[in-house]
């Protein structure tokens, strides 16, 4: 296993042993609370922003608004805590903004709107506080994996009675179905995780078929509370017809990301993947060893984990070379004038939403094989996730090569690494007893 490099001197000084106790990590994680390490601050509307970006980085960012995607991660996090209220209002006001604006996904699912243009899609990235699309911005919203993402929480949420089916909440979920036929997700081209060249993504249809099959299981649960809201049977075998498909896709893809030829679009490595694995689980054991192989081998480096080779987001020197207003807009149809900006393979930025996931990974792996092996790789995953945190006691987005020195970049903290790092937290806590 790789050496760990601290950025927080009194965290390093807190985890002296190779096996934490749990008084220990109890420790850690009181220390992490009373720093405000793991603080999520929520948005008015009950929905959380990407970052707690402020002053004048925070409106040329753009990380004050809501992603989807981001949005269920912090979900997850509450989830972990016990906070089931907290998580079950996430899913729900997600479904609000769907259901303010499911003409976009009644249009494209009558033909009467282009998938092909993204901005007829649904809207991943809106205003939090006021559920309202962001005028005037072109964004990638062809994001399968953000909408199937939303699918899986309230499928999940309402299978437990954590959220009401009422009528509008089981209109949106009947949408879902819907649109991932008419845009055929199996092979539909999408900007994916990292919101860049569209592809067809093992990591899109991934989420987009967790969600599906998160939406078959509420199905049979709670039949009788989803017919008496206006649920339609047919619907049920929409999903099960969908979820075939998504999974013979998927088996033609992984463990890649990408199989497509074009240089553009074809991609063997890439850390989204991971998300496969969990939360969502929905990769059989084969692939779920290569893509943890593949991560291990080729993204993984001494401080985070790249998101795949080649990525020129937060390249070295990036904020010298990009404007405040350039660094956060949208690429993905002009991905190759970023690219220049990466002077070779290896000087990628590195990320701190990984290490966590891996942990949590290896930790729920932990709790079916009782081996030695995983809880030292759930341990050794944690550490790593802990030693990204700054000496300001904040979870970055990424580090990135300021000058020589690998530096956090000002997305910090990002909620997205503080959710991870939560669940990561909460699974070993679970396993050290």
């Amino acid at each position: 296993m790789r050496p760990i490099i601290w950025h927080n001197e009194e965290l390093r000084a807190l985890r002296q042993s190779a096996r934490p106790q749990p008084t220990e990590l109890e420790r850690v994680v009181a220390a992490l609370e009373q720093r405000g390490a793991l603080t999520l601050q929520p948005l008015r509307s009950g929905l959380f922003p990407a970052a707690a970006v402020v002053g004048a980085m925070a409106p040329t960012s753009g990380y004050q608004n809501v992603w989807v995607r981001d949005n269920v991660y912090v979900a997850c996090a509450h989830e972990a805590r016990g906070r089931l209220d907290v998580a079950g209002r996430i899913a729900s006001k997600l479904f609000e903004f769907f259901w303010k604006y499911r003409q976009r996904f009644q249009a494209i699912i009558a033909g009467t709107a282009d998938p092909d243009d993204v901005m007829n899609r649904p809207h991943i990235r809106f205003d939090g506080e006021s559920l309202e699309e962001l005028s005037g911005q072109r964004w990638s919203h062809a994001q399968n994996d953000a909408l199937g993402y939303a699918l899986w929480l309230f499928a999940r949420l309402a299978s437990a009675g954590v959220v009401p089916l009422d009528a509008r909440a089981v209109e949106v979920l009947q949408l879902f179905p819907s649109y991932f036929a008419a845009i055929r997700y199996w092979e539909d081209e999408d900007s994916g995780h990292w919101e860049e060249t569209r592809r067809r993504s093992a990591s899109s249809i991934g989420a987009a078929l967790a969600g599906l099959e998160a939406a078959q299981l509420l199905t049979r649960a709670r039949f009788a509370e989803l017919k008496a809201a206006g649920f339609a049977a047919r619907a049920a075998d929409q999903m099960s017809e969908l979820a075939v498909k998504g999974r013979a896709a998927l088996a033609e893809i992984l463990p890649g990301e990408c199989a497509q030829l074009s240089p553009r679009q074809n991609r063997r490595y890439d850390a989204a993947l991971l998300f496969l694995l969990h939360p969502l689980d929905v990769v059989g054991a084969p692939h779920r060893e290569l893509i943890l192989a593949d991560v291990e081998r080729f993204l993984t480096s001494d401080v985070g984990v790249r998101r795949y080779l080649g990525d020129s987001y937060w390249a070295p020197n990036y904020d010298e070379h990009m404007s405040e207003s350039d660094r956060t807009r949208d690429f993905s149809d002009d991905i190759e004038t970023r690219d220049v900006l990466l002077d070779r393979i290896g000087h990628e930025a590195e990320w701190c939403i990984f290490d966590p996931i891996l942990s949590a990974h290896y930790g729920k792996r932990y709790q079916r094989t009782r081996s030695s092996s995983d809880l030292a790789r759930q341990i050794h995953h944690l550490d790593r996730s802990l030693a990204h945190i700054t000496s300001e006691w904040r979870c970055p987005e990424l580090y990135y090569l300021k000058r020589g020195e690998f530096l956090p970049n000002p997305h910090t903290p990002l909620l997205w690494t503080q959710a991870n790092l939560i669940v990561a937290l909460s699974e070993l806590q679970r396993n050290l007893g």
